[in-house]
């Protein structure tokens, strides 16, 4: 799922205490000849709100279902974050479909400043101070989506260093 991004590290949900946060609950419609037959599809966030979260997607005919198979689909894939100090390292622009997502750190006693989607995801993680802004699609799959995208964009400044193949000291002072 998360090929594209280059320093994913993926995490068994194996001894970790995670958390689920209910993002949305949608009711579908499939209108056949005896009627409408209804379902609903859930979207839920996992995290250990220490850098480890996962999403996930479930649906079914009953919403208790949908909720327990999306919470059985974040849980296997989930992936860490790094976090720096209860925010995040730098700034990151995050897209999906038409949603799109800006996160920025902010200092100690900000709070997390989101709405909706961002938000769960934000606190799933841990992350207490952030500034974020939510533009385009308010869709929470899109939303969800692309604050994924943003967050896995994220690298701390030992794997800059890496990288660059450089000290860590030269990463801040150039």
């Amino acid at each position: 799922m998360y090929q594209k991004y280059r320093n994913v590290e993926v995490v068994k949900p194996g001894g970790l205490e995670l958390k689920d946060r209910l993002v949305g609950v949608q009711r579908v419609t499939k209108v056949t000849k005896g009627g409408r037959a209804f379902g609903f599809s859930a979207i839920v966030v996992v995290g250990d709100e220490n850098g480890v979260v996962g999403q996930g997607l479930g649906k079914s005919k009953e919403v208790a279902t949908a909720i327990a198979k999306a919470i059985e689909d974040a849980k296997k894939n989930l992936v860490r974050i790094p976090l720096n100090k209860g925010t995040i390292p730098h700034e990151q622009k995050g897209k999906f479909g038409g949603a799109r997502v800006y996160i920025q750190p902010a200092s100690h006693g900000t709070g997390v400043i989101a709405g909706g989607a961002v938000r769960a995801v934000l606190e799933a993680v841990g992350v207490h101070d952030v500034l974020s802004k939510s533009q385009g699609s308010s869709n929470p799959h899109n939303v969800v989506k692309a604050t994924f995208d943003a967050l896995l964009q994220i690298r701390d400044a030992k794997t800059v260093a890496i990288q660059r193949g450089i000290s860590l000291e030269k990463v801040f002072k150039g």
